[in-house]
């Protein structure tokens, strides 16, 4: 296997694991789970006994120590063929990543040790994709603390263990407060499930909580400190998670296409669709967008780790030109393909729902342009 990812000799073996489980599990079940709408739990479940889902843990906990670098790698590898199992390990590891830093060590041993599967639960119904501004609260009692929201799409709703929660402080000043709420936490409810046009698997749903009791230990960072959690851990985290599942999706699709096009005859006279100079060119297309957002995600990586001063320009980079080209290079897919590619035997359709969401996840692109436009412009990016 290729490392042009760059991982050391554990991660390289980590990601190896990870194709092992994503040929023999993930892949057979990726279209039934999307027809079905269902959380892919085999899926996860796979993963978990490869320990996979103790990825970023540290070692001291039980985890492997893993960090950016490995998640990209590993979040891409299963988007090219289950986008929706691919988005649920995402979110479970920039949640682990909080818990990580800001969890306690018993906390951190019990999620990394038994592979717990924890998720962002940020946006809500009265903040929409401003995920950084809540509207649900957090009210000290003589018991701990209840929470009352209401929560929207959240990913593995009513499937995880752990949330990492976003409400308004306690008490100190500031925008929020983040907390780790068991799932199973009484007052919290589902009101519906999900049924989307895309990530079909990731049972996105909304979340209602109603005075939902947590230990005031639960919470992650000091109070009113949950902006700086957000924008230090989970921002960078999840753009370039984010980025790396479209690449992923690209690559599902480019390969699916290829198939369709070397495969399929013109009964009159043998020849293949990819003979068509036009069909060619838009693969290319796609493999050149692919590998281009593919160099933006690497080179992002590394202003990171390095703390290059392009680093957060770099960040909100990659999520938009993966969201956007992503775009792109499944139309092209759905092009080349023509009416057979609105079959779902054919794969390329499944892809082309799932490559809507990446736009429409907070940031949004149009933010993001927004956001790029200021740093560019040498003005505050979150003033």
């Amino acid at each position: 296997m290729s490392n042009f990812w760059k991982l050391d000799e554990a991660g390289t073996k980590l990601l190896e694991k990870a194709d092992e489980v994503v040929r023999d599990v993930i892949q057979p079940l990726a279209a039934k789970i999307d027809e079905e709408g269902r959380f892919p739990e085999e899926n996860i479940e796979a993963m978990r006994k490869a320990g996979l889902l103790a990825l970023v843990s540290a070692k001291a906990v039980g985890g492997h120590g893993q960090g950016l670098r490995a998640g990209v790698a590993v979040a891409e590898r299963i988007a090219r063929d289950c986008p929706s199992t691919a988005m649920v390990v995402i979110m479970h590891y920039i949640a682990t990543a909080v818990i990580e830093k800001h969890g306690t060590e018993a906390m951190r041993k019990g999620i990394a040790q038994p592979g717990k599967l924890t998720t962002l639960a940020f946006s809500e119904f009265g903040s929409r994709s401003h995920f950084w501004v809540p509207v649900s609260t957090a009210t000290k009692s003589a018991d701990g603390v209840r929470l009352n929201a209401a929560k929207q799409l959240i990913t593995s709703a009513g499937v995880c263990d752990i949330y990492v929660w976003s409400s308004k402080p306690v008490a100190a000043e500031g925008l929020s407060t983040i907390w780790a709420v068991p799932a199973h936490s009484s007052g919290l409810t589902i009101p519906k499930p999900y049924a989307g046009l895309g990530l079909r698997g990731n049972c996105s749903a909304p979340i209602t909580a109603k005075d939902a009791l947590i230990p005031e230990a639960n919470r992650l960072g000091e109070d009113g400190k949950g902006f700086d959690v957000m924008m230090g851990v989970v921002l960078p985290l999840f753009s370039l998670m984010n980025c790396a599942v479209s690449v992923g999706m690209m690559g599902g699709a480019l390969t699916r296409a290829v198939s369709h096009v070397t495969n399929s005859k013109y009964s009159y006279d043998g020849s293949k669709i990819a003979d068509l100079p036009q069909v060619r060119g838009h693969i290319a297309k796609m493999q050149l967008k692919m590998d281009m957002v593919r160099g933006l995600l690497l080179d992002a990586i590394d202003a990171v780790e390095q703390g290059r001063e392009d680093a957060t320009l770099r960040v909100l980079e990659s999520k938009l030109a993966g969201a956007e080209t992503s775009l792109e290079v499944h139309d092209l897919a759905m092009r080349v393909c023509g009416g057979a590619a609105f079959r779902k035997d054919v794969g390329v359709e499944r892809f082309f729902r799932d490559s809507r969401a990446a736009g429409v996840m907070a940031p949004v692109s149009d933010a993001l342009y927004e956001f790029i436009g200021k740093a560019v412009c040498g003005m505050p990016v979150f003033g």
